[in-house]
């Protein structure tokens, strides 16, 4: 039995010295208007893994009115939608994710953010695709006003039809 979740988040830039983007913390002149770190990759990664069970979104687990989330490291939120899937009997076949952002520019840095995914819930790299798009100058993307994560995750079953 498989699973599909999709995940977005999206976040305003402010004035800053770098985003953290898939746990990766990367050079830029802007950095996010977040609760937490801010990591637009992650918060959408951890959407589709709850999505994929029917287990709420990150603001039912995580939510920002809450003190403990204050600046908090968005890979904890993703471990702990790894081990709900887990525990709902579930793994991770692959994750497949765009990136919209006109600056800065992630092609460098695309490699160094799925090992870091794969490395946070346990899978190889190689099933972790890292896409970066810009919007052409389009929309609050395209005149640098924030950046947007889509993440579409496949999940099987662990041991069906044994």
């Amino acid at each position: 039995m498989y699973r599909v979740g999709l995940g977005c988040d999206q976040h305003r830039y402010t004035a800053g010295e770098g985003i953290v983007l898939g746990g990766v913390k990367i050079p830029s002149e802007y950095a996010v208007i977040a609760h937490s770190d801010g990591d637009t990759l992650l918060h959408a990664l951890t959407d589709a893994l709850l999505g994929a069970v029917a287990f709420g979104d990150i603001g039912e687990l995580f939510p920002d009115t809450s003190k403990v989330n204050k600046g908090r490291d968005s890979s904890d939120f993703l471990r702990k939608a790894s081990d709900i899937i887990s525990e709902e009997g579930y793994e991770i076949v692959n994750i497949d994710a765009t990136i919209q952002v006109e600056k800065p520019k992630l092609s460098e840095y695309k490699r160094e953010i799925s090992c870091k995914i794969a490395s946070i819930v346990g899978i190889a790299s190689s099933f972790v695709s890292i896409k970066a798009k810009t919007a052409e100058g389009m929309d609050a993307i395209g005149m640098c006003e924030g950046i947007r994560a889509d993440v579409v995750v496949l999940l099987r079953r662990v041991n069906y039809g044994e």
